[in-house]
């Protein structure tokens, strides 16, 4: 390009943010007429535009645009009027400064200062005239940057000015955290009063392993004392419970200042504990102190409901040194539990934090899991027991159910591969939806760019998920083992990034982990029982995530779905399945729990796996996914105690333990797609002999002996399996919270407006319904004849279900229809005999029949035919009942009651 046309150039890319009038240019005014805009550029710098048309050809994308929008209204203009954003790319080509900067999650831009930028661009032998337009046109940059019609910001340059053919991410489009700004803040329910301090803890790995605590029978059961007893040392006070539901929520939760709930110290001597929960994932009711050093602990609920006491953390100041406390939960809810298989509390010390560099520890003594003895005679109450000793005097010490793991935590999770240049280079951070409160539940989409359309749609899917129930922070460990590795440089890391995609959310229900609930949302309810629900409003996180995975399936095949949990009651890991009824695949869901046992031998048990489908469980995401297609749909169970298998026997797991595990689900996918069928071939049938083991357990415990050669593989697994033994959640279930009152509401009304419809009933039941009504009405009208007195006498003479006279017969039979004519008999006036008729199926209507004719029992047979037109065999002579019975008198107080009558049918 010559030299001389460089400031034209720059003049004419800046002109469409101007006005022009016959008058001139107006500056920060709105193009309206750009055929005029164009048309000026083209008269003003006619060589410019000769040289442009014949270096530069049409944009494609600009062409798709503009017939895409004049297809839909929304450009009327002329094919001319629009800019040509190849022009732009020939000015940006030739300008190797002009280049896009930016990182992941900002806006991109272009240098800040624009007009220092033109100063560096543009030389200094242009006129004085030229410098003062040029710095005119800098002040409308960033407007001229913003507007969509001047040029594609899809094609990338690079800083040598070569284009790079690749459509740019999508900006603008969610509101992520910044690499410079602060993390998004926890939204929390306005009833829920939040302290401002910021609570956080390293990750120590305990030095030595941590065995579970050995009873010894003699363990103190202490007596629940109560308020009336104790002092009330902590308590909230604003907590929603039962009968209220979730209205708004706001960052900070409550307003107002926030209230001291712990006791007031009288002086340096007093002892008492200061306890604290009201921070993020906390969860402690109320604290009594019953003796000096002891004291009675109250859960607090899931909000919104009276139920789900199991996951507790809170803090304890003013500790003592060489003290024995001992704490009593008073409140749980389950009747079995891992605390009565040796698991201990974890203690978390601030003092040995900060100065040995010691996390998280598993403390206690003198465990007891036991039944509260106080019955309100409602559900019953569980307790634990159990003391300790603070490693310091005026310690700060947290206890928990198990490793927190925050919504902050992930945030700072997510920050760190967002701001990392080569991480976010494959992993793309995106916002699946909002929760109730507001809070960001994230997406991950993690694969290597593909070379070719091909290459990519090629790519399997994989889907992992956890934390649907907040109290089970071991699922978060596991996923941060899984992306630490996905998201590392190792070999086998790109291998799963080149052939797979997957899609992570690693936090299902940010609310519940956010106000320390430990099963539901802040709708009230099991998310896990909700995969199938329509109620978008109330179940958001669910109900995006289904059809997140319902688009997925339509693009790609779904190879695994896998749903991160923590289980309460059974030691070690492992899975729950689907069963597949598909003879081609059969047992190849069974074949990864087996490789993944076989990759941690020492975590994972095969033997607790389970593929029963309950169908109290058709709810939870695992079933639902494998109803929607996905063959390999599991929910991941890993305990909060320890394990018992291996070298590992007997101890508790840490946080490396449950990231190792996310390792090991790698390694388990890459041996489960092998090329090489060898392992996946050697695991079917280890498969089928386990099977075969198990069936013929079973068997012998039922005290039956069995061939199973040829048929056993015919046998329904379901058959075989126990249930699971996961939490029963079917209280949780239904409608959300705040609906409950709108439907109980619109039942009520439903109920007064609209009486209950009968259902509809087929031609077959018309038919029977028909003939019944046509014999009772000869029934009654045989009371009424002269003969009544001697019906008695019939029915001792003719085992007949009962006769006519010959005028009703006839009367009744004209207008039947022939089946009614065989059923009375052939001949009119003929009453109805054994030899030559069959009976009737009255067992639905015995009550009808009874109302009708009081006293007159019918007693039916258990087969129910209809086939009335054929006659039985001559042979077979019906079974009738001989005993002889009295007609009712008349004018007797009493009612006889009659023997009954058998009515038989034949085919």
């Amino acid at each position: 390009m010559p030299p001389s046309l460089i400031p034209q150039l720059l003049l004419c890319n800046q002109l469409p943010s101007w006005k022009l009038s016959r008058q001139g240019l107006w500056p920060d005014a709105d193009v309206t007429d750009w055929s005029s805009v164009y048309q000026y550029r083209s008269n003003m710098f006619p060589a410019l535009e000769t040289e442009l048309k014949q270096e530069t050809l049409p944009d494609p994308y600009e062409d798709f645009m503009y017939r895409h929008l004049q297809y839909y209204g929304y450009f009327k203009a002329q094919r001319g009027s629009l800019p040509n954003s190849a022009t732009q790319q020939h000015v940006w080509k030739n300008n190797p400064r002009f280049v896009l900067s930016g990182s992941f999650g900002e806006r991109d831009d272009l240098i800040p200062d624009p007009l220092q930028k033109e100063k560096l661009l543009w030389p200094s032998c242009l006129s004085s005239a030229m410098h003062r337009q040029i710095e005119a046109v800098s002040r409308a940059d960033s407007f001229m940057l913003s507007s969509p019609l001047l040029k594609s910001r899809q094609l990338l340059h690079d800083e040598f000015g070569e284009v790079n053919t690749r459509l740019r991410e999508p900006r603008d489009l969610f509101a992520f955290f910044s690499g410079s700004g602060p993390l998004q803040a926890p939204r929390w329910p306005i009833e829920c009063e939040v302290i401002k301090e910021n609570i956080h803890h390293i990750e120590g790995v305990p030095p030595e392993p941590e065995y579970f605590y050995q009873p010894t029978g003699n363990e103190k059961v202490p007596e629940i004392v109560g308020e009336e007893k104790g002092t009330v040392v902590y308590q909230l006070d604003s907590v929603p419970t039962e009968g209220s539901y979730f209205s708004s929520s706001r960052v900070g939760g409550k307003r107002g200042i926030i209230k001291e709930l712990a006791v007031t110290l009288q002086g340096p001597e007093d002892n008492t504990l200061l306890f604290e929960s009201r921070f993020e994932s906390g969860n402690l009711q109320k604290a009594i102190r019953v003796d000096t050093y002891e004291y009675e602990l109250t859960l607090r609920t899931d909000l919104y409901t009276n139920k789900h006491t199991q996951w507790f953390y809170f803090r304890v100041q003013n500790t003592r040194k060489d003290v024995t406390y001992r704490f009593t939960i008073v409140n749980l809810l389950k009747p079995k539990s891992l605390y009565t298989l040796g698991m201990k509390p974890l203690m978390y010390s601030q003092l040995d934090a900060n100065t040995h560099n010691i996390g998280w520890r598993r403390e206690g003594n003198e465990i007891k899991y036991y039944k509260n003895n106080m019955d309100d005679g409602q559900q019953p109450f569980y307790c634990l027991t159990w003391t300790v000793q603070f490693p310091h005097d005026q310690d700060t010490c947290f206890f928990a159910h198990f490793y927190p793991y925050t919504y902050t935590d992930l945030q700072c999770y997510l920050l760190s591969v967002a701001n990392n240049p080569i991480q976010s280079q494959f992993c793309k951070l995106r916002t699946l939806c909002r929760s109730l409160a507001g809070n960001t539940v994230y997406l991950l989409t993690i694969t290597n760019p593909s070379r070719t359309p091909q290459e990519a749609a090629a790519k399997k899917a994989v889907v992992l998920s956890a934390r649907v129930h907040p109290g089970e922070s071991n699922g978060s460990w596991i996923m941060k083992g899984f992306l630490d590795f996905i998201l590392s440089n190792s070999p086998d890391a790109e291998l799963l990034r080149d052939i797979f995609v997957f899609k992570v959310i690693p936090m299902l229900n940010p609310d519940g982990v956010i106000v320390g609930n430990y099963r539901c949302s802040l709708a009230g309810r099991d998310l896990n029982r909700h995969y199938k629900t329509i109620l978008k409003e109330s179940f958001p996180c669910i109900w995006h995530t289904r059809n997140m995975i319902k688009r997925l399936l339509e693009e790609r095949e779904v190879l695994l779905y896998c749903d991160f949990h923590g289980h309460s009651r059974k030691n070690n890991i492992f899975l729950y399945g689907c069963n597949n009824n598909d003879h081609k695949y059969w047992l190849h869901e069974r074949v990864f729990p087996l490789m993944l046992s076989k990759n941690a031998p020492d975590k994972f048990s095969f033997h607790s796996c389970n593929f029963k489908v309950q169908k109290c469980k058709e709810g939870t995401g695992r079933v639902v996914m494998w109803r929607m297609g996905i063959l390999n749909s599991y929910t991941m169970e890993s305990t909060f105690g320890g394990s018992t298998l291996g070298n590992k026997k007997d101890t508790h797991f840490t946080t490396e333990d449950l990231k190792s595990l996310g390792y090991h689900v790698c390694d388990t996918l890459l041996d489960f797609c092998d090329p090489d069928r060898t392992k996946f071939t050697q695991c079917l049938e280890e498969l089928k002999e386990l099977l075969q083991q198990e069936i013929h357990k079973k068997f012998y415990e039922l005290g039956q002996d069995m061939d199973l050669e040829g048929s056993w593989n015919d046998i329904s697994l379901s058959d075989i399996e126990s249930s699971t033994s996961g939490s029963d959640s079917s209280l949780s279930d239904g409608l959300p919270v705040h609906l409950l009152n709108i439907a109980d509401e619109l039942n009520k009304k439903k109920m007064h407006k609209k009486k209950k419809q009968k259902p509809l009933q087929t031609r077959k039941q018309r038919n029977e319904q028909y003939q019944r009504n046509n014999l009772i009405r000869e029934l009654k009208s045989t009371e009424d004849t002269p003969e009544r007195a001697g019906f008695a006498s019939t029915l001792q003479k003719q085992p007949t279900f009962f006769k006519t006279s010959e005028n009703t017969s006839s009367s009744t039979i004209k207008n039947e229809k022939p089946r009614m004519n065989e059923l009375n008999g052939k001949d009119k006036g003929t009453s109805l005999d054994s030899s030559k008729t069959t009976t009737l199926i009255l067992t639905k209507n015995k009550e009808t029949m009874q109302r009708e004719k009081p006293g007159f029992i019918v007693s039916c047979s258990s087969k129910n035919s209809t086939n009335t037109s054929q006659d039985p065999a001559a042979d077979v002579k019906p079974n009738w009942s001989r005993s002889r019975f009295l007609g009712a008198k008349k004018g007797r107080s009493t009612m006889t009651v009659y023997p009954s009558l058998h009515i038989y049918t034949y085919p």
